[in-house]
């Protein structure tokens, strides 16, 4: 049995279109922004709360499928690990980012390419759990 797990799972929308960059041998790169809200309960009312902002790093085919097809609102489900790393900025003071490094993008958004209006074309696209194995003792 796996001794540790690093996976995250988001449904959410870009803040801006992602940015494509190539490494020195030619392997693409996309960032992007990625919010995601909470429902939080105000009073007797149930209100989205302030969104939660995500940095996602997609790397070869899958940073060039996000810069061609992603863009500023686009609706997302991103799969992948927390990464975390550190440097050092121009005036020496050390700096540390954490990001989602996205093994998998899949686009919620109609066909067509265009972010669905508030309410439109959404559906629960959320994950199923992982299935459980018969052998738990409990």
């Amino acid at each position: 049995m796996a001794k540790s797990l690093n996976k995250v799972m988001l449904i959410g929308r870009l803040g801006a279109d992602p940015e494509i960059r190539y490494t020195a041998d030619g392997t693409a790169v996309a960032n992007f922004r990625m919010a995601t809200n909470r429902v939080v309960k105000r009073g007797d009312q149930w209100e989205e709360g302030d969104p939660d902002w995500h940095r996602v790093v997609a790397w070869r085919r899958l940073a060039e499928v996000c810069g061609e097809y992603l863009s500023k609102g686009s609706n997302v489900y991103v799969e992948g690990r927390l990464s975390t790393r550190s440097w050092e900025d121009r005036d020496g003071n050390k700096r540390w980012t954490t990001e989602i490094i996205a093994r998998d993008m899949i686009m919620l958004d109609p066909k067509g390419g265009k972010p669905a209006a508030a309410g439109e074309g959404e559906a629960d696209l959320t994950p199923p759990p992982p299935p459980i194995e018969d052998d738990v003792p409990f």
